[in-house]
Parts: C-alpha cells; structure tokens; sequence
C-alpha cells in the first residue's frame, strides 16, 4: 500500500512539473511577462534587466521540466524528491501571498493554457507538495522505469531537448499557442460578441489611429480584404535587424492594396524615433501594450487578418521575403488560413522527445528482463548445494587498538600467512582509519580486504574529527563496517544516520558489512527477532535490489560481544535463518540466498568450526581474536 501511495503522488507530481515546464519553456517570452508582472506587485520593477530575467525564465521551465521527467523515470530519487519539496514549498509561499493580496490575476503556472484563480492555484500546491513529502519520505519506493546505468541519456535528452524548445521558441514563437489571437482565431466574431455585453477576452482590444485618435477596430476587423499588422508592444525596444523586410512587405500591401497598420503602445517619442531609424512610411495605430504583448510574442511580430481571421503569425526572425510574395495573396498558399497546426506540433514532440525515451525505456526493460531470465536460469540449473556457494568471509575488526607501527606489523605478518597458505575464505581486516592508507600499501588484497571501522554521515564540510566515506575509498580501503552495536550505544548512531552512511559508502564504492544485533534484556524478552528486523528496515530495506545485494550483514548478539558468551551454534542458526527469511520477504528468495551474513559475538577458533558449518552462517565478524595473526588464522581455517 505505502510503495503504490509513493508512486501515485510520484505520477501526479511528475504529470503537473512536465506539463507546467513544457507550457513555460514553449512561451519563454509569456514567462517572461508573467515575472515581471511579479516584480511589479512587488515594487521591484527594473530590479533585474530583462535579458536576465528571461535566462532565469528559460532556468526555471528546464528545471520543472527535467524535474517531472525525472521523476517520472525515477532518476536520483532522493536528489530529485527533496528538490521537488523546496520548489513547492517556495511556491506555496509564494502562491498563499498570491491569495491573500490579489495582486495579479493569476499566478501563471501553467502559462495560457490553463487559468487558475490565485486560491486554485494555493491549494493545488499544498496537494502537490503534500505529494512531494510523501515521496521524498519514501524516495526508493519509487519503481524504475529505467536502469540506473542509462539514466544519463534521459538527464541530458531531456534538458537539451527543453532548452532547444526555449531557444526555438525565443527564435520563432511558441510552437504551441493557447492565446486567444492564435492562428485560426475569428477577431471579428469575438469582437462582436464583445459589443453586445458577452464575456469575451477581447475587452482590452481596440485600434486608434496615433495622428488623430480616430478608432477603426471595427473597420480593420470588418475588412473582408487582407490586413497586415505589424505588432510591435514598445518601439524603443523593438528589433530593427529587419527593417528591409518589414518596408518590402509594406510595398508589398501597398502594390496589392491591402491595408497595413503598426499597431503599437509607444508614445509620440517612440513612434518619431522609430520613423527616424527606419524611415516607416505606414501608419501608426495605438493599442494596449499588454494585449500586444499577447497578439505575438516578438516585438516587432506580424500578423495576416483576412475577414476579420487571424490567418497567419510571423515573428521578426521569420518574415517572408520577396520570393514568398512574388505573386497576390489570393494566389499564395500564405494567404490561406494556416488550418490547425497544434497536432503537427504534438506529433513532433512525440517524433522527436516521447518515441526515443519511449523506445530507450523498452530496450532497457527487454535487457533488464533477458538479464533477471537469465539470472533465473542460473539459478534453477545449480543444485542446492551450489547455492550454498555464496561468499564465505571472516572479518577482523581490530577496534580501537595497536599504534600505527603494531597494525602494520600485525598486517604484514597475516598478509604473509596468508600468501604462503591460500585460504578457503574472503578475509578482511578492518583498521581504525590512521592504518589504512599506510597498510594499503603492502597489503595483497586479492587475498586480504581492506576496510574501515566507520565513515561519516556527510559528505564533506565542516565535520571536525570526521572522516568521509570518499577518504576511506582514496586511501585504497574496500570495505566499511557500519552500525556496530558499540557506534549505536556510545555515539548514538540511528537508522536515519546509518541509512545515510549506508549511501554515502555505496556511492564511493565500498563494500558495507552492515551490523546488527540485539541486547540482552531483548534477547531475554523474546524480542531479538523484532529488533533484527527494525535494524534492517530503517537503514538498509531502502536500497534497490541490486544496492542490496552490495551489502554484508553482520548479526552480532550485543550480550556476547568482549563478554566471552556465545550464542550456541544452534541460536546462532536460528536467528541467521530468520535474517534469510526477512531479507526473501523484501528482495525475494534469490537475493536472500545470495546476501552472506556473518556471526559476530565471541567468535573463537575452538567454536568457529560448528558456527560456520550451520548451513546460514557464512563467517564471521571477529573482534578481539583478530588481534592476533595465529588466534585469527585459527577462526579463518575453520572453513577447511
């Protein structure tokens, strides 16, 4: 119930980022406006130039994008949720002050293509971030859509494929139109309606001659003719890279008599100042500069009305030129109405964005599957006794013991030992971290493993005294202990903190031999069972199958550990067993059968030999024996 919860809130999280980010990225410029709408409730206006402001438009769309494929895919499920909780977060704030002040109309999330009223817009956030904690808390029930080793095609695919959108858009204009002057749009019918007191988005639309105020809307609207209408918001700010074309396509109208209007919210200044760069003979209209802005995202754009329609859209990066108005319009494809462009747009995101990931998930999970198809049939052709082949390991944990001069002694002479007499087992020793690096150097570990006694919780920063789980790995150690009952009862280690150590270790590619184990007043209430099973659950149950099966558990009865106890061969088994059983229930049989679990209390060479031959317990995790090289050869030739 809680990973199919996990994974709802995860489909609803990534379905709103992907759509909110994509409306965004397809409207840089909408975006744009939208935030400086922001700024302006906020007397900030001219805070940030625009050209930075629109990069942090363009960020901000690639960043919810990416986000909501991200969390489709389950890719870096931990980094992705806990990214998604401080985005939302931010914008809950951001929306509740929205709410309560009313200062803009709506908050734009999701651009022009779906409205939302301040309050909608709140209480759609605390859905969403309400999702993104329960997520974020329960990051690994998420289940893959993809592997782990191709997630980088779908990170990089997905943020170049946004930011060419963007870019294209920014070029062009948006690919996907949700305004209500797009191609298509009958301006006069929406007019009319306007006129007789229907709600309409019209209400702000009008064009007055600048020379005399006279308004012709209707006379524009009502031409049954072509119209040229060059869009351009504010003429101080427009673009004159394409002054020959805008004047060619003037001529253009002016040779097939078809009307042609700069429709813009400048001023007397910025129209003079325009006429003076570019020596503009056609007339100049005023209009509001909000609905400019929404007519065309391009300052200056051009519009073809034809009957009052809307028939054609160019931004200035795209006007048509000479050979595209070598004849009337009447004759020209272009001065037809364009007809529905939004299924060829659909289709080219799904030729050129959904159809590669779609097919990059479907090869992956044919590998995936041919690979577990294949594990499988490993697995049913070996006999028990075969599978009873996991690896063997004695490990020493040396403690807080021996100077650095007496640990390298000690290591070499095991190292000779063992070179000389091969043995039936992995053997590791585990050093306090002052030996590592030093007995790295001559340690063959091919024979012997190197680990620490412990790594940090954090990845790096300031952590006096700390010692990370990157500088075990670079001091050329492969293993870590984690969890010892000692690190839980002294320095207070919880699962929270061992999970994290856990992942930190795994990430610089050291081997866990992860402990657990339960004290005696648990042990004498029955409750050791309980307790094996909290230990896991809180700290290694998170990582995926095959995270998982990295990891080395080490049972170690906190009543036997220095006390010279032991728990008989038999109570020994007993709980190993019950480990094996717990990990089946999670992982399944095979990951179960596979995980070796290592008897970690008092672990002698006169009692090792019946320990290890139950058929559970795979080694041993030895602490005060493995201080000397002959009492430790004793308990690893117990595998002979």
């Amino acid at each position: 119930m809680k990973k199919a919860i996990v994974n709802l809130c995860r489909l609803l999280l990534a379905a709103v980022f992907i759509l909110s980010g994509f409306v965004k990225a397809v409207d840089p410029l909408g975006t744009l406006y939208k935030m400086q709408d922001y700024l302006q409730a906020m007397d900030l206006g001219g805070w940030l130039p625009d050209l930075a402001l629109l990069a942090f438009a363009v960020g901000l769309s690639a960043l919810e994008f990416c986000l909501g494929i991200f969390m489709l895919f389950a890719i870096r499920r931990r980094l992705t949720s806990r990214t998604m909780v401080i985005v939302l977060a931010i914008m809950t704030s951001l929306t509740l002050w929205l709410a309560l002040t009313d200062p803009i109309s709506d908050c734009g999330c999701f651009g022009d293509a779906l409205v939302l009223t301040n309050w909608q817009t709140f209480w759609k956030n605390i859905i969403l971030l309400t999702a993104a904690l329960v997520v974020a808390k329960w990051p690994f029930g998420m289940i893959r859509f993809i592997s782990k080793s191709n997630q980088w095609i779908v990170i990089n695919y997905s943020l170049l494929f946004i930011l060419i959108i963007s870019g294209w858009s920014l070029y062009d204009r948006p690919q996907f139109d949700f305004r209500p002057y797009h191609e298509g749009t009958d301006l006069r019918e929406g007019w009319n309606l306007m006129m007789e007191g229907n709600e309409s988005p019209y209400a702000d639309f009008f064009i007055e001659k600048a020379d005399d105020g006279e308004d012709i809307t209707e006379q524009v609207l009502n031409n049954e003719g072509y119209t040229f209408l060059l869009i351009a918001p504010w003429l101080e700010k427009a673009d004159d890279s394409q002054l020959d074309l805008i004047n060619q396509v003037y001529e253009y109208a002016e040779d097939n008599d078809y009307l042609f209007y700069c429709l813009t919210a400048s001023g007397e200044s910025g129209i003079s100042l325009w006429r003076d760069i570019t020596g503009a003979d056609y007339p100049f209209c005023q209009t509001d500069g909000t609905v400019l802005k929404t007519m065309i995202r391009s300052n200056p754009g051009l519009l073809l009305l034809k009957d009052g329609k809307v028939i054609r859209k160019w931004s200035h990066n795209r006007l048509p030129d000479e050979y595209d108005l070598a004849r009337p319009l009447e004759e020209l494809e272009l001065g037809q109405a364009a007809g529905n462009t939004m299924g060829r747009h659909i289709a080219e995101v799904m030729l050129w964005f959904v159809l590669p990931l779609l097919l990059l998930s479907i090869t992956d999970r044919l590998w995936m599957w041919s690979k577990w198809i294949r594990k499988r049939k490993n697995s049913n052709s070996i006999n028990k006794k075969e599978v009873k082949m996991r690896k063997k390991i004695v490990a020493g944990n040396w403690k807080m013991n021996m100077n650095l001069q007496d640990g390298i002694a000690l290591a070499k002479e095991l190292n000779e030992t063992l070179k000389a007499e091969k043995p039936n087992c992995g053997v590791v020793i585990c050093t306090p971290f002052i030996h590592l690096a030093s007995i790295a150097q001559f340690l063959d570990q091919d024979i012997i493993g190197l680990g620490a006694e412990n790594c940090a919780d954090k990845e790096k920063g300031a952590f006096t005294g700390e010692v990370s789980a990157e500088m075990v790995k670079s001091t050329g150690a492969q293993y870590v202990i984690l969890g010892h009952s000692e690190r839980r009862e002294y320095y207070k280690e919880t699962p929270e903190i061992l999970k994290e150590k856990v992942l930190l270790a795994q990430k610089n590619d050291l081997k866990v031999i992860f402990c657990i184990g339960e004290s005696l007043e648990e042990r004498e209430a029955g409750k050791q069972n309980e307790v094996v099973k909290a230990e896991l659950e809180g700290s290694v149950f998170n990582l995926s199958e095959e995270d998982f099966r990295k990891i080395v558990i080490a049972y170690e009865p906190i009543w036997a550990i220095g006390t010279g106890k032991t728990a008989t061969a038999e109570q020994a088994e007993e709980i190993h067993a019950y480990i094996r059983s717990i990990i089946a229930e999670k992982y399944g049989q095979a990951v179960a059968d596979d995980t070796t679990i290592l008897y970690g209390g008092s672990c002698k060479a006169s009692n090792a030999p019946e320990l290890f031959a139950k058929p559970d317990i795979d080694g041993g995790l030895i602490g005060g024996a493995s201080l000397k090289a002959a009492d430790f050869k004793g308990i690893i030739d117990a595998f002979k």
